[in-house]
């Protein structure tokens, strides 16, 4: 049997790009950005149950269907409506966070052909990526029960790293089947009080109304909770716990567990060797290969993460990948908060002066952006003016509203730092100038200090919430 599927492949693409007798209008994205797609209704039918249903509960006007999908990216649909038509993903040019958007995308279209092969190279071309951004890509691939592959790359790292997610931010946002995804490995290498802990947290943050000291709670608020923790309650190993922390941690929750129990819990505490009814879980495995050594490793801010912290690190040794969040090189050394130590050029001299591999971040007042630069060098007091650095750089974080970060490198090294006793830090168009005000910085996007912009705004003057300091020192 002779088969021509490239030939048919473009055949179909050519149709897409000529529009010849669409009889469907699909608006994609939202206002003002939003683009219209004409396409064929028989195609999408065949090719897409999602579309099958969407068409069939779609009424036409003008003899045409319109179908609005504003939660797609243009980006994304344009390339999926291509694998509609003509089979093919191109992934060229595309960034990690794009194939996961794509990923979602096609799981929402049902292509379920397609799902395990972007889930693999997700995994095998950008695990970096994966690991960096990993309390988001977890969260993901349990709200997709399609996503098995992301699941189990995830809970691998888990199993030995569990700080990454129990010790997150949004920790108390974890889906539920995930949690108990977690709870259920045998190999968690966490304590089993911490873990009860970490489950009491969750739970009073999906209770709504609870007082904040338990002390003060009735009847109805431990049954709140119960009803919250029903399903995760079961997978605690309470017979694991020593005795103090059973009295210590579990006690004053008991009323949220089962009478009996409760009871047998009590009964192993004072008579270890007395049989009990209650299922007793076995301990946890603790791994038996040797793990690399870990270093308990926190940021000391206010306004970035760790996930930040390893991008910036990355960009301070020119990586072309990031590190892995659990490979850090660097201690971010605090020393300086604007909250706590003023925002004017004073005490950012009197505590940063002269010492080198300085971290500057700042916080935009009344947003969640996030700006800031990198000083090799250091800055003083002393000789008003420009100075060379060639490693400096200055970026803005990724965030809610931004998918990616931006980085801008030095371009001319000679007007990369300014210094004066008056400036705080300074990278040629971006810094703080006392004459401007204690909590008013200046950015803008002029010459070629540094490429490309990393913010774009009508005004050059912006307030911030705060700003940050740090040392870059490397780990032993």
């Amino acid at each position: 049997m002779l088969t021509f599927y490239d030939k048919l492949s473009q055949d179909f693409t050519k149709l897409l790009e000529s529009e010849y007798n669409y009889d469907t209008i699909i608006e994609v994205g939202e206002l003002p950005d939003a683009q219209l797609f004409k396409v064929h209704s028989v195609i999408l039918y065949q090719r897409s149950s999602y579309f099958q249903k969407k068409l069939a509960n779609t009424i036409k006007g003008n003899n045409i269907f319109n179908i609005k999908l504003p939660n797609i990216s243009v980006k994304t649909f344009n390339i999926v409506i291509k694998y509609i038509y003509g089979g093919v993903v191109s992934l060229e040019n595309l960034e990690t966070s794009d194939i996961l958007d794509l990923l979602i995308t096609f799981n929402e279209f049902n292509f379920s052909e397609s799902i395990d092969r972007l889930q693999t190279l997700l995994i095998e071309d950008n695990a970096s990526w994966l690991r960096l951004n990993f309390s988001h890509i977890y969260q993901i691939s349990f709200q997709n029960e399609n996503f098995k592959a992301l699941q189990q790359f995830c809970n691998e790292i888990i199993i030995k790293h569990p700080n990454l997610i129990f010790d997150s931010d949004d920790f108390t946002t974890i889906q539920e089947n995930a949690l108990i995804s977690l709870l259920k490995h045998d190999e968690l290498q966490l304590d089993e009080s911490v873990i009860w802990d970490k489950i009491i947290l969750w739970g009073k943050a999906q209770t709504p109304d609870l007082p904040s000291d338990y002390e003060q709670w009735n009847k109805e608020n431990f049954k709140s909770l119960k009803i919250t923790l029903k399903n995760c309650l079961p997978h605690i190993r309470y017979f694991q716990i020593p005795g103090d922390e059973v009295l210590d941690k579990i006690r004053p929750y008991k009323k949220i567990l089962e009478k009996k129990l409760w009871d047998d819990i009590m009964a192993k505490f004072v008579s270890p060797n007395r049989p009990v009814t209650s299922t007793i879980l076995l301990p946890r495995k603790k791994l038996t290969t040797q793990l690399p050594p870990r270093k308990s490793i926190s940021i000391p801010s206010s306004i970035i993460n760790l996930e930040h912290a390893v991008e910036i690190s990355s960009w301070i040794d020119q990586r072309s990948t990031t590190y892995d969040i659990t490979e850090i090189p660097y201690e971010f050394k605090l020393l300086l908060r604007g909250s706590r130590d003023g925002f004017d050029a004073k005490p950012f001299h009197k505590l940063c002066d002269n010492i080198p591999g300085l971290i500057v971040v700042i916080k935009v007042e009344n947003s969640n952006e996030i700006l800031g630069g990198y000083n090799s060098l250091g800055w003083k007091s002393t000789n008003n003016g420009h100075t060379k650095a060639s490693g400096s750089f200055i970026f803005s974080l990724k965030n809610e509203n931004m998918k990616e970060s931006i980085l801008s490198r030095v371009n001319d090294h000679s007007q990369a730092i300014y210094y004066g006793q008056c400036y705080g830090p300074y990278f040629d168009w971006f810094g703080h100038n006392d004459s401007d005000g204690p909590k008013k910085w200046l950015y803008q996007s002029y010459g070629n200090t540094y490429q490309p912009p990393i913010r774009r705004a009508e005004n050059k003057y912006f307030s911030i919430d705060d700003y940050e300091v740090f040392q870059i020192c490397k780990n032993v």
